[in-house]
């Protein structure tokens, strides 16, 4: 006779334990010297659990690899590689205008998600019909539509994406150059302390050592902007260091508890231990004195907001909205909600960034 299988899982003791747990550093300040204690410990608690604070810093050893003009759009697509830890390296596109000024050029670091083949479709490499169809169908190229704006560009490869992904995901078929690696180095940096969230944010601070070292890029007036995964990491990095003066982040800013509890089956590089009895992601914002400017875009449809939809967004930027509201600058914090999927737009970044990068 047929039964039914019945399965014991874990899901509502975890929902339970979640709810039942206050959060060590959640957003509380009513001040600004509150808001200063807050921000130091809650950073030095990011830090810590993360691994940011193993990661030792070495020679960039900047090389230029490659150099051409692009027919199409008037740009020069340089290929770049640095050294972020010591025999670590990270190759990136720089992407420039073709007559910028000599120096003091704003800058944007463009960084990726998954499903991208890493840097190609953020810079518009779409040579293959798969990053073709990812950038129709997730407009990807906005490291494209910001060099056409007169920035420069960093498109950078993130750890176990496109010239970076580990053995069991290299190859040239689009299985493998659309994939990624996530997998294997959560399993390698869990045991030494460290997470694949801080190996990407180390990451992309390393640029921002080697655009300060450029006469021709302004190291005051950089972003950082990212679709799903890039927002993840636009994110983490405005909340750790001051040098970012503007992010936009895209396709990722909602409550750990619908977006990455329930929906378990997501990616583990969005896993940090420790982290969800620490913050919330409205609480990951650690502004400097004055909060940098910030743009938040979520598609209604977009199924990574978890089972309340849109709501659990919004709650997270109400508490952001909060330090904002400390400092008097409400306006520089802008929740752009359109009606869509998981998908980049960028109207309100673009808008934004030559705002707030360009004065």
């Amino acid at each position: 006779m047929y039964r039914e299988k019945i399965y014991y899982t874990s899901l509502e003791s975890m929902k339970d334990r979640y709810e039942g747990q206050e959060k060590s550093c959640a957003f509380q300040a009513g001040n600004l010297l509150e808001y200063a204690q807050w921000k130091k410990s809650t950073r030095t608690r990011l830090r810590k659990l993360t691994g940011l604070h193993k990661l030792k810093k070495c020679e960039l050893k900047p090389q230029l690899l490659e150099q051409e003009v692009s027919k199409d759009h008037g740009y020069i697509r340089e290929k770049w590689l640095i050294q972020t830890e010591k025999n670590v390296w990270m190759p990136f596109y720089l992407l420039k205008p073709e007559n910028p000024a000599m120096t003091g050029n704003p800058a944007i670091i463009a960084a990726h998600g998954h499903g991208s083949g890493g840097k190609l479709a953020v810079a518009g490499r779409t040579e293959t019909a798969e990053i073709r169809a990812v950038v129709e169908r997730q407009n990807y190229t906005y490291g494209v539509e910001f060099v056409k704006r007169g920035f420069y560009v960093f498109c950078p490869d993130a750890r176990g994406f496109g010239e970076r992904r580990e053995s069991g995901k290299q190859g040239d078929t689009p299985e493998c150059y659309m994939g990624c690696s996530c997998r294997e180095l959560s399993h390698m940096a869990a045991g030494l302390g460290l997470t694949v969230t801080g190996l990407w944010v180390w990451d992309l601070m390393r640029p921002l050592d080697y655009i300060s070292s450029r006469d021709d890029c302004d190291a005051s007036k950089v972003g950082c902007v990212g679709l799903s995964g890039g927002g993840l990491q636009s994110l983490w990095l405005a909340a750790v260091d001051d040098r970012i003066a503007f992010a936009g982040v895209s396709g990722y800013f909602y409550g750990y508890r619908d977006s990455l509890l329930e929906m378990n089956q997501n990616c583990s590089c969005n896993y940090v231990p420790g982290l969800w009895e620490t913050v919330d992601m409205g609480g990951d914002r650690s502004p400097d004195s004055s909060p940098p400017p910030l743009v938040i875009e979520s598609g209604l449809r977009d199924h990574l907001n978890g089972s309340r939809g849109i709501v659990n967004v919004t709650e997270q930027v109400a508490v952001t909205r909060k330090a904002y509201k400390l400092f008097h600058a409400e306006e520089a914090l802008a929740h752009d909600i359109f009606d869509g999927v998981h998908e980049w737009r960028g109207g309100v970044i673009y808008q934004r960034a030559e705002k707030y990068l360009r004065q």
